[in-house]
């Protein structure tokens, strides 16, 4: 089983919604999908409760409680889970980060949203763990010169997961629905960059 990590010691990233929608682009592409919540918000387990669906299954843990979950999942033949953390240095960051195959790093096309990656790329370097930033919340006219400056900073600083991630309504409309961007729009571009982030992480983390 893989686990894909939502990590950021800041705020307002859009982790919760990236890993919703991504959890439900997965399941589409024939991935059972497992999330768990470790931020004291909620906010992905509140979005699973407005949820009619019943994948990807949603549950709360706690650090000290993680890897048993993870070990339970995997034995009840889930392929992937995806952890959803705060925006703020915490144990449940640090267990999360210990635990993924990948942490991805969301961060909006801001100078203050990068330099506040630095602690968290730098914590899971010296766990030896693998990370990629994922540009997000990005002005839809994606060749801006503010999103070519991220996009260049942060490759300076590691891997930049593809493709870039718009601000579109779609994401915040789909969350608040119980739903993925794949559900609400399958047409839309917020799907399609979604399906894209996807594959790129089924393709950087597969066996």
């Amino acid at each position: 089983m893989r686990v894909i990590a939502f990590v950021t010691q800041k705020g307002g990233t859009g982790k919760s919604t990236l890993a919703a929608s991504l959890a439900v682009a997965a399941g589409e592409a024939g991935e059972r999908v497992a999330t768990l919540d470790l931020d004291p918000q909620a906010s992905l387990t509140h979005w699973g409760e407005r949820r009619n669906a019943e994948s990807p299954m949603v549950d709360r843990t706690t650090p000290d409680k993680l890897s048993a979950a993870l070990h339970g999942l995997a034995n009840h033949g889930y392929s992937l889970t995806i952890l959803d953390t705060a925006g703020i240095d915490s144990p449940a960051a640090t267990a999360a980060m210990r635990s993924a195959d990948m942490a991805l790093i969301p961060a909006r096309p801001s100078l203050a949203d990068i330099e506040a990656t630095k602690p968290t790329y730098a914590a899971l370097a010296k766990l030896g763990r693998n990370y990629a930033f994922v540009l997000n919340q990005c002005a839809p006219q994606l060749k801006s010169g503010r999103v070519a400056d991220a996009s260049k900073a942060l490759r300076l600083l590691g891997v930049l997961a593809q493709p870039l991630i718009a601000l579109r309504a779609d994401h915040q409309d789909a969350f608040a629905l119980g739903l993925g961007v794949t559900e609400h729009d399958p047409e839309g571009k917020a799907a399609e960059e979604i399906r894209g982030l996807w594959q790129w992480v089924h393709n950087k983390t597969k066996g």
